[in-house]
């Protein structure tokens, strides 16, 4: 972890796709990531504990080339091996606050809070950097999740800790999200599937452009 790191609290935030093959994920993310995302996550939930070591440690010096941090999904004990810059953890990946000890006070640790305020005033509690909400729309990463209602991102505000949206996100449905107080949008799908990825990507950034910070609720 870099302790000089600032990074910005609003704008696209990059999520890796399942991709086997290391060298294509960094030539897919090399496709994306000069579109100015703010954070990069690297999760892959099939890959092995092998592979995800691999592909993480292959794709640092890819966003470090471009200032971007790189969060790692789901493992602050890789993120720690690997001196990322910070981790995301779900409900089962282990508790926040031995993440915040273990990665130190300028790391950036994330934490899913699904569709529940009571998760994310816990995790504001342990230590969590931004809180993310979702699925806010349908999702082929996840068919399966619960939807979040556009409220969470609203009455959160009061943590003072940027709000990731996440699950089903377009440049269609976008600024929906971030009228309503999203600060980061997390995206997958419909940047890394679209016919170009890069077009996809700067039409997320140039989105929150369009809805000045000053105007959006707190």
């Amino acid at each position: 972890m870099n302790p000089e790191l600032r990074w910005p609290r609003r704008g696209l935030y990059l999520v890796t796709p399942d991709e086997p093959d290391t060298r294509r994920l960094l030539d897919r993310v090399a496709e994306v990531i000069a579109e100015g995302p703010v954070l990069v996550q690297y999760r892959n939930k099939t890959a092995s504990p092998a592979r995800r070591r691999e592909q993480a440690g292959e794709l640092m010096p890819l966003c470090r080339e471009y200032g971007v941090p790189l969060v790692i999904n789901d493992d602050w004990r890789l993120a720690a091996e690997l001196q990322a810059d910070g981790a995301h953890l779900g409900r089962d990946d282990g508790a926040l606050a031995q993440a915040r000890e273990a990665l130190g006070p300028h790391a950036i640790l994330g934490a899913s809070c699904y569709d529940q305020l009571p998760l994310a005033e816990r995790a504001a509690a342990a230590g969590a950097s931004y809180l993310a909400f979702g699925a806010f729309f349908a999702s082929a990463t996840k068919p399966g999740a619960r939807r979040a209602d556009l409220s969470l991102l609203r009455d959160s505000a009061a943590s003072g800790l940027p709000r990731v949206a996440i699950g089903g996100i377009t440049p269609d449905n976008a600024g929906g999200l971030v009228a309503a107080g999203a600060d980061l949008v997390a995206v997958i799908g419909s940047i890394f599937d679209a016919p170009d990825p890069a077009a996809a990507a700067r039409a997320l950034r140039d989105g929150f452009s369009h809805i000045p910070a000053s105007t959006l609720p707190r």
